[in-house]
């Protein structure tokens, strides 16, 4: 068995505290329920610079460390590995990141799943070739049976393999999407996901 899982809003609340980020630096009181965009531009009605703003203080390393653990992950992951199952984390953040993003894993006993960088959304400038750091032709070279993933904009990623069962974890910002297929299903929680992948 082997397990894709995205790193920010699966594995840790990361829009949570881009919430309180927003608010610090510019005022923005949008309350989490209403992040209704997966673009935080849109949800926090940034202008570019303010965007740019926020993403730097967001992704510094002590910022990026100090994102909650969602519930119930370490304990369901750490299950599916010593089952033997293979879990990929595969993240869309910039490849500056991988050594703080790495650390975030091991702090929360996620030290034996694999991490790689898939560069998503053609942030190229943040990315540079190595075994951990995927181009999308890399990643159309492997082979899934469930994804955990929260963005819409990531569905299509999953068009190369027809049989992956997708969970959709539940965040404001997908609940008006439209499912792709059968293949997808929306879940609440890391309990609710564990008890579909079997």
């Amino acid at each position: 068995m082997k397990i894709y899982v995205d790193f920010d809003d699966c594995l840790c609340e990361t829009a949570r505290a881009f919430t309180g980020i927003a608010d610090r630096m510019f005022g923005k009181k949008v309350p989490y329920e209403e992040v209704r965009f997966f673009n935080l531009q849109d949800s926090f009605n940034l202008t570019d610079d303010e965007y740019k703003q926020i993403m730097i203080e967001g992704h510094l390393p002590e910022v990026l460390l100090s994102f909650e653990e969602t519930p119930g992950v370490s304990r369901v992951i750490n299950e599916w590995v010593n089952r033997g199952y293979e879990v990929d984390i595969i993240t869309g953040r910039p490849y500056s990141t991988c050594e703080v993003s790495r650390r975030w894993l091991d702090e929360h006993g996620l030290s034996r799943v694999e991490l790689f960088f898939l560069n998503k959304y053609g942030r190229d400038q943040f990315y540079k070739r190595n075994d951990y750091n995927l181009e999308l032709e890399d990643f159309y070279r492997m082979k899934f049976d469930y994804a955990i993933e929260d963005s819409p904009e990531a569905f299509k990623f999953f068009d190369h393999l027809p049989e992956l069962k997708v969970m959709i974890f539940d965040r404001p910002w997908n609940r008006e999407c439209e499912l792709p297929n059968s293949n997808y299903f929306r879940c609440p929680d890391w309990d609710f996901i564990r008890e579909k992948v079997k």
